[in-house]
């Protein structure tokens, strides 16, 4: 997998402050006086040939500042992965997604569509279509719970490792996840369903949830249950194979026991032939899981008008 590159680490919600900027540049001289006492014997024809080649000095100063900004965190958690969208899947138009959720939900209004046609935030794949789980019933749990039932409907099977276990005191969105989604609610409020721009897990293919929200930016965020129930029923295409990319739900945090302990994350698979829902250990990493995302885009992306 590679690592974030600058562009995505600058697009953070928290921007590089002036004192940071300061240091940055302070190291960057300092760095250039150390290295000076090296090099300065390299004689005069090889001294020009790196002058000549300052484009390729400053590509390296990005690479070093993006490789030493990544947290090595749990960074022993991931694999190489052969796993992908093996299905086809592609991201439908919003059009496509908003007049699907409307055949599916009785009274589910409009998306402010023209969101759509902005460009893409670095790491999305698309823009989807995501009703307010609110719209859909009183608590976040039976929201997922209804989607889940929709699953099953549309596609002829579905299997919960976890019914009847999708309480609070289970299931519980991410405190970067719930603060994401309260800022798109605010800027789309006149509108049932949300438009978002995320991507399906490809992005994170073998990495554990830790790992995934390690080295996510500030403006990238885990996509929980039900909005990845969501997607679903708009691109169920995503999972209908066995060596279809698995996709982990790094947006919540599940509790298995109801106790307080919320240790793992919840998950997506195809497995007997069915789409399946479960959780399983943060820490956990194999090939064919990846951690679904979604991008927060610049402000005035969010207040077009519909």
């Amino acid at each position: 997998m590679e690592d974030d590159d600058m562009s995505s680490i600058t697009k953070g919600q928290e921007e590089i402050t002036k004192g940071q900027e300061k240091q940055y540049r302070r190291f960057v001289e300092d760095a250039a006086d150390r290295a000076w006492e090296k090099i300065k014997n390299l004689g005069k024809d090889r001294f020009q040939r790196f002058i000549e080649r300052g484009d390729e000095f400053s590509d390296d100063i990005v690479a070093s500042v993006t490789r030493l900004s990544i947290s090595n965190q749990f960074a022993d958690e991931e694999v190489k992965s052969n796993y992908g969208y093996l299905s086809g899947y592609k991201p439908k138009s919003i059009t496509e997604q908003t007049n699907r959720l409307r055949e599916l939900f009785s009274g589910i209004g409009y998306a402010n569509e023209k969101l759509a046609e902005q460009p893409l935030p670095e790491n999305a794949e698309g823009y989807f279509a995501i009703p307010r789980w609110d719209k859909v019933a009183p608590t976040y749990g039976e929201a997922v719970e209804i989607i889940f039932n929709m699953i099953k409907k549309t596609r002829g099977q579905f299997y919960n490792y976890r019914d009847g276990r999708l309480g609070p005191q289970y299931l519980r969105l991410s405190k970067k996840t719930a603060e994401a989604f309260e800022a798109y609610y605010h800027e789309q409020a006149d509108y049932d369903i949300i438009v978002i721009p995320a991507q399906f897990g490809l992005r994170h293919a073998g990495r554990s949830v830790r790992r995934a929200l390690e080295v996510m930016p500030g403006s990238e965020f885990g996509l929980d249950p039900f909005t990845i129930g969501i997607m679903l029923l708009t691109h169920p295409e995503r999972l209908m194979d066995l060596n279809d990319l698995w996709i982990d739900c790094p947006g919540a945090e599940y509790s298995p026991d109801g106790d307080g302990g919320f240790s793992r994350a919840p998950y997506f698979r195809f497995d007997d032939g069915r789409v399946e829902f479960g959780a399983r250990d943060v820490s956990g990493y194999v090939g064919h899981y990846g951690s679904a995302s979604g991008f927060r885009p610049p402000a005035e992306a969010c207040t077009l008008e519909g």
